[in-house]
């Protein structure tokens, strides 16, 4: 990752984790004071239904004071009793029951034993009340009873004739959860037996109401929504409990929307605010030190520590940058001592090279004012321009592990002697290596008898196989070694030394170099001479031994 994307990073993402988080932790805020609200709701609403199941059962037992005078009913009572609970009397019974039903519109009337063993009952069944068997019925006198998988709400009453109780009667309407306002479920030992939750299947209500305890309040998760749920604090009957529900989710969803919409505005304008700060923060930094990195490139390209011209308003990067620039200027100014030190020392090598013999002095200068200024002619790049001077300067350093007895000898050479000679490319190679800073110029020391044709030596190499380096400083070493005095004859007129060059150009020099380096201007090239002083058989000295 690029410095600049982690210091934009580093300014900008603690404020939106610090935006996000702020956001998170309001909407928990949000939910549990309306969680708080709900459960307050929750509880008027169970005071308010309790209330009303005081008012009805208060209003319950007057009717059922009323209905437990009924001296037909007392009558009918005594005669099951003392006739032993016979089948005659229990009808006479469930008659009176019957009138009294449908008189007052009941949906379950029961009389008791004293003991409260069932007597007779009836039940409504479609439009009209039927008995029904009192073995099957349980023994309830208040709350909720369960009959034929309905559910009745039951209110009683004590049947008494002169201080003596005959039993108890009971009356009872279907229990309906629809009548109410509020979402509740009914359970009988924790399972649920009526609700007005619609869509919800009994198996998920029940699984869901496994995690509340009884009489207690709880949460719930109901199609995936939240709700809770409040137990209604009123006495039902053995095993009953009624609770109210209210789905969190769908209570705070208008809220979370315009919290949500409210929050999205308020963050892209923080954001928007926080990414142009951020990036301001990291290009004030950034920018300075990219200049820097830019210029460290620069640098390794061209191997030359550059200066960084630019400077930032940051104290601690406009320190950076001034010594950094104090270093680039030390670093140059050694490099520039350096390579005055290391240019002379070139010199000296050439100088000493050419001066074993006589005939060669000055041999190497010639030849690297030659090359260089047909590397300039040739419109190369300074840095390449100046490799090959040095390069010249040095094209012969191999000779100094050639015998004197073989280089200076004023006679033709013998086929051993040449090999020797020819070794001295090799040999310069060898000495460049151990001298570090001197490696660029191994190519034109090691290869610059190389022929374009292939023939030449150490190696073989043709055409561009080998260095424009070594190509031009071959020309150069040519044209030189052929218009200059040797102890066996005298040097070629320039214009001879140019038309041989053209002659061999394709087979023993680059065919495109030897134009360029003829153009040279004619003052840089060898003395005139008359046609008088040519030696002759001139070509095949040039081809043999006079260039090697």
């Amino acid at each position: 990752m690029r410095f600049r994307t982690r210091a934009f990073l580093i300014c900008f993402v603690p404020f939106a984790l610090l935006l996000t988080c702020g956001f998170l932790t309001m909407q928990r805020f949000v939910q549990i004071r309306v969680r708080d609200g709900l459960r307050s709701s929750l509880k008027t609403n169970e005071l308010a239904i309790a209330r009303a199941q005081a008012k009805s059962e208060l209003r319950s037992s007057r009717f059922l004071k009323v209905v437990g005078e009924n001296a037909a009913l007392k009558a009918g009572v005594r005669l099951l009793t003392s006739e032993g609970y016979s089948a005659a009397a229990r009808s006479t019974v469930e008659d009176q029951l019957r009138e009294l039903g449908e008189h007052m519109e009941l949906d379950f009337l029961l009389v008791s034993a004293p003991d409260g063993r069932p007597l007779a009952a009836v039940i409504r069944r479609g439009d009209g009340l039927e008995p029904v068997n009192p073995a099957a019925l349980e023994r309830t006198r208040k709350g909720f009873v369960l009959m034929e998988g309905r559910t009745f709400e039951l209110g009683s009453t004590a049947l008494d004739e002169n201080d003596e109780n005959l039993g108890t009667l009971s009356v009872g309407v279907d229990f309906d959860l629809s009548e109410f306002t509020t979402p509740a479920v009914l359970l009988r030992h924790g399972q649920a037996i009526a609700w007005n939750l619609p869509g919800i299947p009994a198996t998920e209500l029940n699984s869901a109401m496994k995690s509340c305890a009884v009489r207690t309040e709880c949460d719930v998760k109901l199609h995936g929504a939240n709700w809770i749920s409040i137990p209604v604090e009123t006495e039902l009957g053995d095993g009953f409990e009624l609770r109210t529900l209210e789905n969190v989710d769908a209570t705070t969803a208008p809220l979370a929307a315009v919290l949500h919409r409210m929050f999205v505005g308020v963050a892209l304008a923080s954001v928007l605010v926080a990414f142009i700060c951020g990036l301001m923060s990291s290009r004030s930094i950034v920018k300075p030190i990219a200049s820097m990195v830019q210029h460290l490139r620069e640098s390794a390209k061209t191997g030359t520590l550059l200066p960084n011209a630019e400077l930032s308003k940051v104290v601690e990067i406009r320190e950076l940058i001034e010594n950094y620039n104090g270093a680039a200027f030390a670093v140059r100014e050694a490099r520039e001592n350096l390579h005055d030190a290391y240019v002379e020392f070139v010199g000296s090598l050439a100088n000493a090279l050419d001066a074993r013999d006589g005939y060669t002095a000055g041999h190497s200068k010639r030849v690297s004012n030659l090359a260089s200024a047909t590397a300039a002619a040739l419109e190369l790049p300074p840095d390449a321009v100046e490799r090959i001077r040095i390069g010249a300067l040095l094209h012969d350093i191999g000779k100094i592990g050639v015998a004197d007895a073989v280089l200076q000898k004023t006679g033709r050479l013998t086929d051993e002697e040449f090999e020797l000679v020819k070794r001295h490319p090799v040999i310069g190679r060898r000495i460049l290596e151990g001298v570090q800073g001197l490696a660029a110029y191994i190519p034109a020391v090691e290869l610059h008898h190389e022929n374009w044709d292939g023939s030449g030596y150490p190696r073989g190499q043709s055409a561009h196989q080998t260095p424009v380096d070594a190509r031009i400083i071959h020309i150069a070493d040519a044209y030189d070694a052929m218009t200059t005095d040797r102890s066996y004859r005298r040097g070629l007129t320039h214009e001879r030394a140019i038309e041989i060059l053209f002659e061999y150009a394709g087979t023993q020099f680059d065919p495109y170099l030897v134009p360029v380096f003829a153009a040279l201007p004619r003052e840089m090239m060898a003395p005139q001479r008359t046609a008088a002083e040519q030696p002759k058989n001139e070509a095949a000295s040039v081809m043999t031994q006079e260039i090697a």
